[in-house]
């Protein structure tokens, strides 16, 4: 697995290439682990070349999203493929993860909305 890390205002946006699987969620998980130790702790996951994903890395998100949440911080995800969004959805994980249609929308998600 191919990951990119850029930041985008106070949200680091990790673009994740390949396949999301037991021989690569270590990978991602050191990363978001290197970040949260950063005090980082806005992320996004863009998904769109994720051409591969299954129990083990589904495990490995849900453990990501948890592990982030204990720093009081946030995950989403966007640019799920098909074959991948069908896979949240069978699990119900589409309830538990906050999924957004494209990245800009997810980044801007994690700024609050101004005051009126």
């Amino acid at each position: 697995m191919d990951i990119t890390v850029r930041e985008q205002g106070k949200v680091n946006v990790l673009v994740l290439k390949g396949r999301l699987d037991l021989a690569n969620a270590g990978v991602l998980k050191s990363t978001v682990k290197s970040l949260l130790e950063q005090d980082k702790i806005l992320m996004h996951f863009n998904m769109l070349n994720v051409d591969f994903i299954n129990s083990s890395g589904l495990g490995a998100l849900v453990s990501m999203m948890k592990e982030i949440r204990v720093y009081k911080g946030r995950l989403t995800l966007s640019h799920l493929a098909p074959y991948v969004h069908e896979i949240f959805e069978i699990t119900q994980l589409s309830n538990v993860f906050e999924i957004y249609g494209n990245e800009e929308e997810a980044v801007n998600s994690h700024t609050p909305a101004p005051m009126v």
